[in-house]
């Protein structure tokens, strides 16, 4: 289902991806909470590399569901070279396929500032 309103968005949360397995599980958790608190909307999890699904299939699917507007949430600490060449051609590449659906990205969530109190928060309790 997707969510009404003025736009069907969507969300994709972005992550890098790995060969092993157990790598992405704190990312199925964070899909998990998401979802719990955006239960009338639509959201994947995708990787950039080497794990499945990609951007596109994970696009496609989207687009399918009838998504007229989908945000992609970079889960990356900051700005690599991922982020600053590869992320926005292959946002390039979608938009390019699929004119009627807005597609944008969001700044990386490391570089959020209460992504970063929270971390300063963590790194903070492991002293004592």
């Amino acid at each position: 289902m997707i969510a009404t309103g003025d736009k069907p968005r969507a969300l994709i949360l972005f992550a890098h991806g790995a060969r092993d397995a157990a790598w992405a599980e704190p990312f199925e958790r964070l899909l998990a909470k998401v979802r719990s608190h955006a239960p009338d909307h639509e959201v994947r999890l995708a990787f950039l590399e080497i794990m499945q699904p990609d951007l596109a299939a994970t696009t496609a699917e989207l687009v399918g569901l009838g998504a007229t507007a989908i945000r992609i949430v970079p889960i990356f600490f900051g700005q690599g070279g991922h982020l600053k060449k590869d992320v926005p051609a292959r946002a390039d590449a979608l938009r390019a396929r699929y004119p009627g659906v807005e597609i944008d990205v969001a700044p990386p969530a490391g570089e959020d500032e209460d992504i970063l109190r929270a971390m300063a928060s963590y790194c903070i309790r492991n002293l004592t």
